[in-house]
């Protein structure tokens, strides 16, 4: 009867409690004697304790491998950033590790909630889609013992307090221990606040009395998106960063543009009276039917798309010893971010109006400011729109984003005193900047490109026109 007991635990009970299972078949069929005085030879502990560890051991699951995802064609390795640790416990879907690769980051999220038992790959190396990154221990535990923790904490200040009020009576019975904890650093702290909204008046000559070494130095805060160890403190040492792998493509792409392309950069000036008067004239109206305000990128974007109509080898690319012509026109457009400058894509914008450009603009720029942009939001684009202006940016030559033939660049708008109708008048002026590929775009045609978003900007009723 003991024995079709044991057999029958043996095939019930998983893997991970076989060993303790085991054990007590042993025990209960080697032996009749009381349950309450066997103890089992492998754990130590009385067999009337035996079935509820059974019970306990059950509730181990196997380890598992996770493997990164899947990265897409054009991307074959990254480097990896661990930002849970070994020992560490996560929940479902929470953040594991992150993959830098040459044109953004994965994210590698844990499949279930576990302890991470092992890291299989080390922090800052080169990982492939797919690979075998760390073990996991599938379980609930670090609920548990989160909530332990704390508990141990508050009886351990519990304590404390209870220890603090004893020496304080036996301090107020005997007068020696004053002499301890004299009174006088309170004094002294009570003071400064006192001192401390006082301005200090500069010193009406040199003090040669206090050593400049002994003057505490005063740090500047660093500046907002400066590391503090790179931010310049005056010390006299370097600091040296490795470069990561987001820059490290942009390098190499700008350079390859300038090996590859005959780029030649023409300019020209814009009138923006027309346009900023627009937006403050339908500003209300348009957030209140779109949800969104009307900036000027969505003007820009809509007139260079209207030119790319009428130019098309503008929106075409060279190759070797073809001209491959896009039927359609789809816009990067750079945003700068705290790792480099990426250029998600706005698609068919031939089709688009000014609100679900400006849509687009605002989600594909909070994706690229929260680093959540995928590489297809990435990949393609027939023509760049870079605007250096939000900077201050006055002048620019912009480097075509290969494998595209042309690049717009926006500046900064001022105030000039231009000459209207053969008087003087002060009009907002930017300065734009046409970077194209001189093998396949002739000066005219670049030239008649410029002037179209020119008269486009100014005028948008040309679009409508088909002017």
């Amino acid at each position: 009867m003991l024995g079709r007991r044991a057999v029958s635990l043996h095939r019930y009970f998983s893997r991970s409690s076989r060993q303790t299972v085991n054990a007590i078949a042993v025990q209960k069929c080697g032996s009749r004697r009381s349950s309450q005085g066997v103890l089992l030879q492998s754990t130590g502990i009385p067999a009337y304790q035996a079935k509820a560890n059974i019970y306990t051991t059950t509730r181990f699951f196997d380890v598992i491998t996770v493997e990164g995802p899947a990265f897409a064609e054009s991307i074959s390795e990254g480097d990896i950033r661990w930002i849970k640790q070994k020992g560490d416990f996560v929940k479902e879907d929470e953040l594991v590790a992150e993959i830098e690769t040459d044109k953004t980051s994965v994210e590698v999220p844990a499949p279930q909630s576990g302890t991470i038992v092992e890291l299989l790959v080390e922090d800052g190396a080169k990982v492939t889609a797919k690979q075998k990154l760390y073990k996991l221990e599938p379980g609930s535990g670090g609920g548990s013992a989160a909530k332990e923790e704390p508990k141990k904490e508050v009886k351990k200040e519990e304590k404390k307090e209870e220890k603090k009020p004893e020496p304080a009576k036996q301090a107020s019975q005997s007068e020696p221990p004053k002499q301890k904890t004299p009174p006088p650093p309170m004094a002294a702290a009570g003071d400064i606040p006192k001192q401390a909204p006082r301005v200090p008046q500069p010193p009406s000559g040199p003090s040669s009395s206090t050593p400049v070494g002994s003057i505490p130095v005063t740090r500047v805060s660093v500046p907002p998106g400066v590391a503090p160890e790179h931010a310049i403190s005056g010390a006299r040492d370097e600091v040296r960063v490795k470069t990561n792998r987001m820059r490290q493509r942009i390098a190499q792409r700008l350079k390859d543009a300038q090996n590859t392309y005959a780029m030649l950069t023409t300019f020209n000036e814009i009138d923006m009276t027309n346009i900023m008067e627009m937006r403050k004239t339908y500003q209300k109206e348009f957030l209140a039917r779109h949800g969104i305000k009307i900036g000027l990128m969505s003007p820009f974007v809509r007139a260079a798309a209207y030119a790319l109509q009428e130019s098309p080898v503008i929106n075409a690319v060279l190759d070797e010893n073809e001209i491959v012509y896009r039927r359609f026109v789809d816009i990067s457009v750079a945003v700068a971010t705290p790792k480099g400058l990426v250029v998600p894509v706005l698609r068919n914008v031939e089709s688009m109006n000014y609100a679900q450009i400006e849509q687009e603009l605002a989600k594909l720029g909070t994706k690229a400011r929260d680093n959540k942009l995928a590489v297809e939001d990435m990949e393609g684009g027939t023509f760049t729109i870079s605007n250096g202006g939000v900077f201050g940016s006055v002048f620019g030559t912009p480097i075509i984003n290969p494998p595209q033939s042309a690049i717009l660049g926006m500046h900064g708008i001022f105030d000039r005193v231009v000459a209207i109708n053969g008087k003087p008048e002060v009009r907002p002026i930017m300065h734009v900047a046409l970077t194209y590929d001189h093998r396949l775009v002739d000066g005219r045609e670049a030239v008649t490109f410029l002037k179209k978003i020119k008269n486009a900007v100014e005028d948008p009723r040309t679009i409508l026109m088909n002017l």
